[in-house]
């Protein structure tokens, strides 16, 4: 996969969350042609490369602050595991790492200005396939001498699948809902998210509350945060709701996606009182792969079924024609 004039196109309005004081940020600036509808290559490098490809990707980095920054610029590791993603102190390394680069890799930015530094993955002719995780840092520093050094960094993630072919499945299902409150009476309603496919997740989305007390609706509410769940794992996402809620019970269509994947479900549930955890609500809805085998496994037997019932009608009818 080229960069961007090639393979590649300006990714306009991505963000980058911030682990500083928001006076700088970063944002990436360019993403894969073939990944113009997924949101979250607009905001990280997401990317399927073959063994011995090489991508550039620019991103921005904008000064906010009212005096003149010097900003170092560099990769570091990164892992996804069942608590998400999660970035390795300092500089770790990592394999993914030592294929990248940044130039340049410091830089004086004046105030209200910006730059386009541009992030080199450069992936071995021998590398073996499967997806690796890091982070390229927008840091800053304290003046040296004081008793303790102050780090404020920005960053984009970075998701990078290497082996032959085309880009790995993308996939998840839903698994329940479980409603609950806090003890100072906030419900919140947490889902199961099981990743099916061969990429991690960034999971987004909502739920919208119908057929409540006196028919009443809620929402929609959004997910809490952003939550990576990793190849092959297990996660949930929690969509916190307003204090005043009634306990329902509910209707709640749950929609979530990632990138180009989305799942949308119901199930009926019922909030508890406040400091308990109410009753765990199973889904239903044709978007989920626990519902769609399901039907692809009842149909036939309900076809199965009336053949036969037509086949015995058929039978009786042809005795009583012979009596």
């Amino acid at each position: 996969m080229l960069g961007l004039g090639a393979a590649g196109y300006p990714a306009a309005g991505a963000q980058a969350a911030p682990e500083g004081d928001g006076s700088f940020g970063i944002q990436l600036l360019d993403a894969p042609t073939d990944r113009r509808d997924d949101p979250r290559a607009h905001r990280y490098i997401v990317d399927h490369l073959a063994p011995g490809s090489v991508i550039h990707r620019r991103v921005r980095v904008v000064n906010n602050a009212r005096d003149t920054l010097h900003i170092e610029l560099y990769p570091a590791a990164a892992t996804v595991n069942k608590s998400g993603f999660h970035f390795l102190p300092d500089r770790a390394t990592n394999e993914l790492t030592s294929w990248m680069s940044v130039k340049p890799a410091s830089l004086t930015v004046d105030a209200g200005q910006a730059v386009t530094p541009t992030v080199t993955i450069t992936v071995p002719p021998r590398a073996s396939a499967g997806e690796r995780y890091a982070v390229v840092w927008a840091a800053v520093s304290s003046a040296p001498g004081g008793a303790v050094r102050q780090v404020s960094r920005a960053g984009v993630r970075v998701y990078l699948n290497v082996g032959p072919g085309g880009d790995p499945p993308s996939g998840f299902d839903m698994g329940e809902l479980t409603p609950g409150r806090g003890k100072d009476g906030t419900p919140w309603a947490d889902v199961t998210v099981q990743n099916t496919g061969q990429r991690a997740l960034d999971i987004t989305g909502e739920m919208l509350l119908s057929d409540g007390p006196a028919g009443a609706r809620a929402g929609p509410f959004k997910v809490a945060g952003g939550t990576t769940v990793g190849v092959g794992q297990s996660g949930k996402v929690t969509v916190p709701l307003p204090r005043n809620l009634p306990n329902g019970p509910w209707t709640a269509r749950v929609d979530l996606r990632s990138g180009p994947v989305s799942r949308s479900a119901s199930a009926r549930v019922a909030f508890p009182d406040p400091g308990e955890t109410g009753l765990i609500a199973l889904f239903t809805g044709a978007n989920t792969t626990r519902t769609v085998v399901a039907v692809s496994v009842l149909v036939p037997l309900v076809l199965l079924t009336g053949l036969a019932a037509v086949a015995r009608r058929s039978r009786r009818r042809a005795a009583s024609q012979a009596a």
